[in-house]
């Protein structure tokens, strides 16, 4: 169980690392005009999100093994809790995507001011889900 512990967190610190870093990659492009520098966004951006993608199935598949293969470990009222934040972190994800697909086809209409806000969301769902995970309160 602890080996799958282990690389539960090692999956999920990666894919928030990610979250974190592609809308800051959004800030970037929503700033700037210039066609060689936007291509270049596009293509971090396009690397990170395919990137990352597999790293987020890999940590709720292991934190979904863990709650299902140990639920006398992990149950109780602060586990739902954390995996309606973490279908959120899904949805956030998959938001991602299409923002993505969105710049790449010349269709952003948010400022860069929006994705710093945007930006925010996940380090308020982390925020949660660790005191869930470490604190269990309910």
């Amino acid at each position: 169980m602890l080996v799958l512990k282990s690389l539960h967190i090692i999956f999920v610190v990666s894919w928030f690392a990610g979250l974190f870093y592609l809308p800051r990659i959004f800030v970037n492009h929503a700033m700037v005009s210039d066609a060689a520098t936007i291509e270049r966004l596009a293509m971090m951006e396009r690397k990170l999100y395919r990137f990352v993608t597999p790293i987020g199935i890999l940590a709720v598949v292991l934190g979904l093994w863990l709650w299902f293969g140990y639920p006398e470990v992990y149950g109780g009222g602060w586990l739902h809790a954390k995996t309606s934040l973490v279908v959120l972190l899904i949805v956030y994800h998959l938001y991602c995507g299409k923002l993505m697909r969105d710049f790449a086809a010349g269709r952003n209409t948010r400022s860069h001011v929006w994705f710093r806000v945007f930006n925010e969301i996940p380090v308020l769902i982390l925020l949660v889900v660790v005191f869930l995970a470490v604190l269990k309160p309910f």
